[in-house]
C-alpha cells in the first residue's frame, strides 16, 4: 500500500530495508540457533535512529511518526523478528511510556540515552499470576521516605539481562485493587535487582528473555511515574500502542514467508514444470498476499489515527489480532510450498513459523484483543 506512504515513510522503510538486507538477514540463522543476542546489531539501530523513532527530537530521538515506525519494524522483522521486538519494546513500551508521562528530570536522565539508542529498556508487567490478568500485580512497591522498597517477580520480561532501564509496574495500595497500581523506572545494578535463568524458547531466540527478581529494591520516589495509582493506566496505555509494533512485527514475518515461497516456487520444479505453474501453489500464494495487503492496512491504519490523537485502541487490537494471524499462517503455508525443505533449518521459512507464533501471544493474547475490540464495539 505504497499509495498511503508520504516522502518520508518510504524513505525510511528503504532505509530499513537496505539495512535489514545488508546487517540482519546474513547472520540472523546463526543468531537464533546459537541464541546469541544482536549486540552489534542492535546499537546500528540506535545509530541509525530506530530506537526512538517517536522521541521529539530535543529528547534524542528521530522525531518521526508511528507510520515511519510501523514500516521500519515491518523490514526489520522481515529479516530478524528478534531484532523486531528488541526495537518493538524500547520504542514502543519504554521510550513511549517515558516520553508521554515521565518527568523533564526523568526524560533527561533516562529518555534521552534510550531513545539515542545509548542505552536499552524494557517493559515489567507480567508475573506467574499476572499475565492477561494484568490487574492481579503481586509486586509490591512500599513508600518509605523519599523512596519506595520493590519487591517481587516479574516473567517473560523481553530485553530483560540486556537492559539498563526497566519500568516496572507494581502494587503500591493492594486494598485499592487496579487503582492501587504504580509504575516505576528501576536501574540496572540496583541492589537487590537480579535475573533468572534465561528462558529457552521456541522462536525469537536471540533475544532475551528473563524473569526479574526484586528484593528490597530501594527505589527513589522521584523514579515513580506519575501519581500512585497511575500504573496500571500507563500500561494499558502503553500497551496500546505496543500492539502496533507487534502488530508491525507479524507483518514483516508474514511478508518474508510470500517473498520466500514466491522465490521458491519458481525455481522449485515438479512434474517437468515450475511449481509456480501449478494452480495448487497459486493459490496459496494469492490468499497469502491478499492477507498481508489487508493486514498492512489495518495497522497503516492504527498507527495513522494515532498520529492523528484520535482513539485507536480498537484498530491497534484488530491490526494485531489480524497480522498475527496472518503471520502464523503464512509461515505454515510457506513450509507446506517448500515441502520437506520446509522443516529443515537449510532453509529460513521454518524460522519464520517459530517466530510468528509469539506474536499471538504477547502484548496482549488474540483473546485479549478480541475483548478490546467486541468491548470498543459494545460502547458504540
Amino acid at each position: 500500500m505504497d499509495f498511503a506512504l508520504n516522502e518520508t515513510h518510504t524513505m525510511i522503510r528503504d532505509t530499513a530495508r537496505q539495512f535489514a538486507a545488508d546487517v540482519l538477514l546474513p547472520t540472523a540463522d546463526e543468531r537464533d540457533d546459537k541464541e546469541t543476542f544482536p549486540a552489534q546489531e542492535v546499537k546500528q539501530l540506535g545509530e541509525l535512529g530506530f530506537m526512538g523513532m517517536m522521541v521529539p527530537e530535543e529528547y534524542g530521538g528521530a522525531g518521526l511518526d508511528t507510520v515511519s515506525y510501523a514500516v521500519a519494524m515491518e523490514e526489520i522483522s522481515k529479516a530478524d523478528a528478534s531484532c523486531g521486538v528488541i526495537m518493538s519494546v524500547n520504542n514502543s513500551l519504554v521510550c513511549y511510556g517515558l516520553n508521554k508521562y515521565g518527568t523533564e528530570e526523568q526524560k533527561q536522565k533516562y529518555l534521552i540515552p534510550l531513545a539515542k539508542g545509548e542505552k536499552l529498556g524494557a517493559f515489567a508487567l507480567s508475573e506467574p499470576e499476572a499475565g492477561s490478568d494484568a490487574s492481579n500485580q503481586h509486586t509490591v512497591a512500599v513508600k518509605e521516605g523519599d523512596h519506595y522498597v520493590l519487591n517481587g517477580i516479574k516473567n517473560w520480561i523481553t530485553n530483560g539481562t540486556t537492559a539498563d532501564v526497566v519500568l516496572v509496574i507494581a502494587q503500591t495500595d493492594p486494598s485499592k485493587g487496579p487503582k492501587g497500581i504504580s509504575a516505576f523506572i528501576v536501574e540496572k545494578g540496583t541492589p537487590g535487582f537480579t535475573y533468572g535463568k534465561k528462558e529457552r524458547k521456541l522462536g525469537i531466540r536471540s533475544s532475551d528473555t528473563v524473569s526479574l527478581l526484586f528484593e528490597n529494591v530501594k527505589i527513589p520516589a522521584t523514579n515513580r511515574i506519575g501519581d500512585e495509582g497511575f500504573g496500571f493506566k500507563f500500561a494499558m496505555m502503553t500497551l496500546e500502542g505496543g500492539r502496533i509494533g507487534i502488530a508491525a512485527q507479524a507483518l514483516g514475518i508474514a511478508q518474508a514467508s510470500l517473498e520466500a515461497s514466491v522465490a521458491y516456487s519458481k525455481q522449485r520444479k515438479a512434474f517437468d514444470q515450475p511449481i509456480a505453474n501449478l494452480q495448487a501453489i497459486q493459490f496459496k500464494l494469492a490468499d497469502m498476499a491478499t492477507d498481508i495487503e489487508a493486514a498492512r492496512l489495518l495497522v497503516h491504519q492504527a498507527a495513522a489515527l494515532k498520529d492523528a490523537g484520535k482513539p485507536f485502541g480498537k484498530e491497534a487490537a484488530m491490526a494485531k489480532l489480524h497480522a498475527s494471524r496472518v503471520a502464523v499462517n503464512a509461515a505454515l503455508e510457506a513450509i507446506q510450498i517448500h515441502g520437506g525443505y520446509g522443516y529443515v533449518r537449510e532453509y529460513k521459512v521454518e524460522r519464520y513459523l517459530r517466530d510468528a507464533k509469539i506474536t499471538e501471544i504477547y502484548e496482549g493474547t488474540s483473546e485479549i484483543q478480541r475483548i478490546v475490540i467486541s468491548r470498543a464495539l459494545l460502547k458504540e
